[in-house]
């Protein structure tokens, strides 16, 4: 497997990002920017943050420096505060108010550091009536139609790990509303606070589907349409030896492509029309199971047909394209996905495996200048 070789700091080198303990889309938002070249420190709990991995495994956590502040001890909100003080960004994600009780709320902290950009991740949201509610990313993308779109419509909604809900519609919104924040308080001078809701973000990614909704082009129904499964021409198949291979022939050329390669053409002439959909998935399905994936691979391989093998976490980082790409790299004997994206000036690397919970609280007292960090009780 190559390794993703890409020295240096990134674009955002020189940030400073606060990321109090949490779990799911915070870290995942604080390991983006810390992938980025800022400096993130993780204030972690004393006790742990509750996510069951040993955090030498918590990729989440790479590229971060971590202390250990108790924020319910009477000094720990003016410990992280000396912190804010030195930062650009805060990310926290507690249910509304819990950070305002804790003393580290954004008032607080603006009155600190007018300049800050305050990033604040929850499923529901600062308001409305489930804000206060305790959710995690299923119940997130259920409620905003998300999750009833995904599966065969006879059995229940498939589950997209937590990949949509989490990290799709919480982190990447929260990353993207803190950039342009804190682009704005760079001009300005003026920070702000960014409300990240779960829910707001796994709408908003369905946005291109509500318009076909409205135009009469999507059915409100699962596998029935041209991108859920339900076009025989895009979803995926089973091969001889109980893998599976994945179709994304669209466009006409493509499709023309497949088909040939699959051996079905003279099958295949009713890609139009949605009545004749299911029939045409029994044969392409049929076909399919007549070879093992990696035959039907070798066959399409060096081919614009759009298919593809569908492989497992663990056979990803070896694919001849990922592995020449260096899209998984390897650090400290942990293989891992590179960051991304990539910059042709900016580059950003692995830089330190993942944040050992107060294992920095030295160098970052004095790389911040917070000698307060060093009291006893660390």
């Amino acid at each position: 497997m190559a390794v993703a070789r890409t020295p240096g700091h990134g674009p955002l080198a020189g940030v400073r990002v606060v990321e109090l303990a949490g779990i799911g889309p915070g870290p995942f938002a604080g390991m983006l920017l810390a992938d980025l070249g800022a400096d993130v420190v993780r204030v972690d709990r004393p006790h742990g943050s509750g996510l069951a991995i040993n955090p030498e495994y918590d990729v989440t956590n790479r590229n971060k420096r971590s202390v250990i502040v108790d924020l319910k001890a009477e000094d720990g909100p003016a410990r992280v505060l000396d912190l804010v003080g030195r930062a650009d960004v805060l990310i926290e994600g507690y249910r509304p108010g819990v950070a305002e009780r804790l003393g580290v709320g954004p008032e607080t902290c603006h009155a600190r550091n007018p300049a800050l950009v305050y990033g604040r991740m929850t499923g529901w949201g600062q308001e409305g009536p489930l804000a206060p509610r305790a959710g995690h990313d299923i119940a997130y993308i259920a409620l905003t139609g998300t999750l009833g779109m995904i599966g065969d419509p006879d059995a229940p909604p498939a589950i997209p790990a937590n990949l949509v809900g989490d990290y799709a519609g919480g982190s990447l919104y929260l990353v993207v509303g803190i950039l342009a924040a804190l682009h704005h308080a760079r001009a300005t001078g003026v920070g702000q606070v960014v409300d990240a809701a779960i829910v707001d973000g796994a709408a908003h990614l369905a946005s291109m589907i509500h318009g076909m909704l409205a135009a009469g082009s999507w059915q409100d129904r699962r596998r029935a349409n041209l991108l859920d499964g339900g076009c025989p021409f895009y979803g995926t198949y089973e091969t001889a030896d109980g893998q599976y291979m994945a179709v994304g022939a669209l466009e006409q050329q493509f499709y023309e492509e497949f088909v040939q390669l699959l051996g079905v053409e003279d099958q295949a002439s009713a890609r139009e029309d949605v009545a004749h959909w299911g029939a045409l998935r029994e044969v392409v399905a049929a076909r399919f199971k007549t070879r093992t994936r990696d035959e039907w691979t070798a066959v399409f391989e060096g081919s614009d047909a759009c298919v593809a093998p569908v492989l497992s976490l663990r056979e990803a980082p070896a694919h001849p394209h990922l592995a020449a790409r260096g899209t998984f790299t390897n650090h400290g004997g942990l293989t891992q996905p590179a960051p991304a994206p990539r910059f042709s000036v900016t580059h950003t690397s692995v830089r330190s495996g993942p944040a050992q919970p107060g294992a920095d609280t030295a160098d970052v007292a004095r790389d911040w200048d917070v000698p307060r960090l060093l009291q006893d009780g660390d």
